[in-house]
């Protein structure tokens, strides 16, 4: 079938092939491992960095801002992976080993769909990008993540390596591009759940020496005391 990005006897092919030939001589549970860490790991890997991110934001004095910031990833995510379906339709590229069987493949399944671009290359992407915007230092971590994501697929016979480059730039082409537009609406929706019971998934509550909210302080204050103040704080 004669597609787009079909014939690719070319540099693409030749870094695939060098990548790919690693898992010939490499030990059955070597190649094991790589599986399940390009198919799955990565990306559990990456929620961990997530999580992480999120607990950090939620003592950052600017938390309403970090926080929208971390809920942009995975909307850009989605977005991504809903921009690629037209693309993939369009470009109509078959995975590598279906052009080129002597490729090893190291995991099942993949034959009826379409290799162009990598849908993994670019949820990894698009969470490392989301992240260096918010958190330089894990942002980084989850981009040495995405690299190793984008060498797993390639390594596991899945992938050309222009469909990794592909999905790395369309990931960080949605959350840079969308990113204005999505903080114009995220941030006014972090600071109004800071006003309901809500609010400690935007705000770490913080472990003052006094203990306990304003309500339970004037819980402890006579009836007649207990009128304007707490009014104006609960305002602000």
């Amino acid at each position: 079938m004669s597609t787009l990005l079909a014939d690719t006897g070319n540099p693409d092919l030749g870094l695939l092939r060098a990548i790919n030939g690693l898992a010939v001589s490499a030990p059955g549970w070597l190649d094991s491992a790589v599986s399940w860490i390009g198919e799955y790991g990565i990306l559990l890997g990456l929620a961990a960095v997530c999580l992480t991110a999120w607990l950090q934001a939620r003592r950052r004095p600017d938390a309403p801002v970090a926080v929208a910031g971390l809920l942009w990833a995975p909307l850009a995510v989605a977005i991504s992976e809903l921009a690629n379906l037209p693309i993939s339709a369009i470009v109509d590229r078959p995975r590598p080993f279906v052009d080129h069987p002597e490729l090893v493949v190291l995991v099942e399944g993949k034959e009826g769909t379409l290799s162009f671009v990598s849908d993994h290359s670019a949820m990894s992407m698009g969470i490392a990008v989301a992240l260096l915007l918010v958190n330089r230092r894990l942002g980084l971590v989850a981009g040495a993540l995405a690299l190793l994501q984008g060498f797993c697929r390639m390594y596991m016979g899945v992938h050309y390596p222009t469909d990794v480059i592909g999905g790395f730039a369309l990931a960080t082409a949605v959350v840079l591009l969308l990113a204005p537009l999505a903080m114009a609406v995220l941030v006014p929706f972090c600071h109004a759940i800071t006003r309901t019971a809500a609010a400690p998934l935007i705000v770490a509550r913080r472990s003052d020496g006094g203990g306990g909210d304003g309500r339970s302080r004037r819980r402890r204050e006579p009836a007649a005391a207990a009128q304007p103040a707490p009014e104006s704080d609960l305002a602000a």
